[in-house]
């Protein structure tokens, strides 16, 4: 799938940071999203690990969005929620994942490669300046 919640709280988390003066904390987060705490805070981690979010430490820490919204691709958002490449289908990205294994011999395999090609496309072209100036 496409976008699992990981990706769906790291996109709403962003929103919520953007729109902050200050530091934004994973518990102040978690309970304004109404998101399980431990759950987002992985999610936040791997959005600092991955250079797209800055943590501070101490009393009035939290978290920051390192870089202009316009240089940030909704594509590397979703990559670093779920860890890896977001994909439509499991088999467009891994032959070995092929629930027939017959990905050579897919009549649909084609298309699933087109398809999932257009999704990459949008989601590395889609900023979330783009994404957030659209509500």
């Amino acid at each position: 799938m496409l976008l699992t919640r990981a990706s769906e709280y790291a996109l709403l988390s962003l929103d919520k940071i953007r729109r902050s003066e200050n530091p934004v904390g994973s518990e102040q987060l978690a309970k304004e999203l109404c998101i399980p705490k431990s759950f987002l805070a992985k999610i936040l981690h791997n959005l600092a690990k991955q250079e797209i979010l800055v943590s501070h430490r101490g009393a009035h820490g939290g978290f920051t969005i390192k870089e202009d919204l316009a240089k940030i691709s909704v594509y590397r958002v979703i990559l670093a929620a779920e860890g890896r490449t977001p994909s439509v289908f499991d088999c467009t990205q891994y032959s070995d994942t092929c629930p027939n294994g017959a990905i050579g011999n897919c009549a649909i395999s084609p298309f699933l490669a087109r398809f999932q090609g257009k999704i990459d496309r949008f989601l590395h072209e889609l900023t979330l300046d783009q994404l957030f100036d659209e509500q």
